[in-house]
């Protein structure tokens, strides 16, 4: 697949390692920076979607998505990505992912404008949660851009190249590359966020305000097949 992924809001969490640890299927174990497991929500914008060596279609290819995640490695020690939702407003391709990647994509009412000023107001409503609550997200990047050093915290948290999902008939793990130039970063300025997609999820609880904001213009994208782990 390719895809641009753009203007992104990564907002993050630092759990107790035992409290992720548990949410895992088997053959992933948590992956640490600090001393803790970090639980991130992303919402962002996806453009040019599009099978390999294909043009992108005007409605079908670009469309809204917010993912609650986890940093994590398999046996061989491989880090990665584990999503425990991916909110997404365009109903083909919810269904497309769940069935080609096996990842937990969920139907969603969103909506996204940018301000003149810059801010991103971004607004999103699964379909169907109790309580009709909606996750609200007002937010621009600021300062300069950088790159995130290797060793860093920003590093870890958004310089990921690999995926892993769960066939939960088939008990089965699997995983897929994703190649990316390395994200161009920036401070995040944020007037408004949630945490409510993680109560969507029920695996746990994220309390308090993000540990850590960042903002990113975007990359391009390219995601390779899913392999099984055993």
């Amino acid at each position: 697949m390719r895809q641009r992924w753009k203007d992104l809001l990564f907002l993050h969490w630092k759990l107790p390692v035992d409290e992720i640890q548990r949410t895992l299927p088997p053959g992933l174990m948590v992956d640490v920076f600090d001393g803790a497991a970090w639980v991130g929500v992303v919402p962002f914008f996806m453009e040019g979607v599009r099978p390999a060596g294909l043009p992108a279609l005007p409605w079908l290819s670009s469309f809204l998505e917010l993912n609650v995640r986890t940093y994590v490695r398999d046996a061989a020690g491989r880090p990665g990505v584990w999503f425990y939702s991916l909110d997404c407003n365009r109903w083909p391709a919810v269904e497309l992912a769940r069935r080609g990647f096996h990842l937990a994509y969920q139907h969603a009412a969103m909506s996204a404008s940018k301000t003149p000023d810059g801010h991103i107001s971004y607004q999103c409503q699964r379909r169907p949660v109790a309580g009709h609550l909606e996750a609200d997200y007002r937010y621009r990047g600021r300062g300069a851009t950088f790159l995130a050093a290797g060793g860093s915290l920003e590093f870890f948290l958004t310089e990921r190249y690999r995926l892993f999902s769960w066939h939960p008939r088939r008990r089965r793990l699997y995983t897929g590359e994703v190649w990316h130039d390395p994200y161009p970063l920036q401070e995040a300025e944020v007037a408004q966020w949630s945490a409510v997609p993680a109560y969507w999820d029920r695996q746990f609880s994220l309390h308090g305000p993000p540990v850590t904001q960042h903002f990113s213009r975007g990359v391009e994208v390219g995601i390779f097949p899913l392999r099984p782990l055993s």
